[in-house]
């Protein structure tokens, strides 16, 4: 499933999934008011339902969920869409619950109780973002430091060398470029570039990273970070 992301003249698409009627209701209420439109779910079967059947820019998913718990919800919408911005909802805000929801591809994830303003902040900001990474995704050519990548020629280039790269070691590049100073899940890589992401899938993951780290080692501002138990950064000091 492709989804769109909204221009500043359309109305973003806001998936909901809360089963708390009345904070379902106000937080509805409120992005609407603020301008989005929004569906809300009550249980995260309905939920994958709803993504399943329409668009959506960004997805609200409360983690203690009937039918279907967030964290599912989310793996399951990652399955159809690598890309869609998703929200947690939750009242719980240790350690532990902030990677879980990483893993499974969540964006941001706000703690309850919290505020309107908090909320819409967190959803322009996913938003700009979202919209610059759409655009990196559709660019042929990125620079990384001294490096310049021509993804269209699979050419990674510097003053000292030219090195052609595969297909796939193209592909996670530009997917790191695209999370320029953001943390990348390694299901997300997986399934994007290998349609998998099974165990020796990852095995192979971490080759091609240590691969490109090499390639990049020609300039010490650029880095791969490990980020434990998530996935990896591509970071430019």
């Amino acid at each position: 499933m492709t989804q769109r992301t909204a221009t500043n003249d359309e109305i973003a698409k806001i998936l909901l999934v809360e089963d708390d009627e009345n904070l379902g209701f106000v937080v509805q209420d409120s992005l609407r008011r603020k301008g989005y439109g929004v569906h809300l779910s009550r249980d995260g079967k309905d939920g994958l339902l709803h993504f399943n059947r329409n668009k959506y820019d960004l997805c609200l998913l409360d983690v203690m969920l009937p039918q279907k718990d967030g964290i599912s919800l989310a793996q399951d919408i990652r399955l159809a869409d690598p890309s869609v911005p998703i929200i947690f909802l939750t009242a719980k805000s240790t350690t532990e619950d902030r990677i879980a929801g990483l893993k499974a591809g969540g964006d941001d994830y706000i703690t309850k109780p919290f505020s309107n303003e908090e909320l819409f902040l967190r959803i322009e900001a996913i938003l700009r973002r979202t919209q610059k990474r759409d655009a990196a995704m559709h660019a042929d050519t990125f620079e990384i430091g001294e490096f310049i990548f021509d993804d269209r020629n699979k050419l990674l280039k510097h003053a000292n060398e030219e090195r052609k790269l595969t297909k796939k070691e193209a592909a996670v590049l530009k997917l790191l470029c695209a999370h320029l100073e953001q943390t990348l899940p390694r299901e997300l890589v997986l399934n994007m570039v290998w349609g998998d992401d099974s165990y020796f899938l990852g095995r192979s993951l971490d080759v091609f990273i240590s691969r490109l780290r090499k390639y990049l080692s020609h300039d010490p501002r650029v880095r791969i970070l490990n980020v434990h138990g998530v996935g990896f950064k591509l970071q430019v000091e």
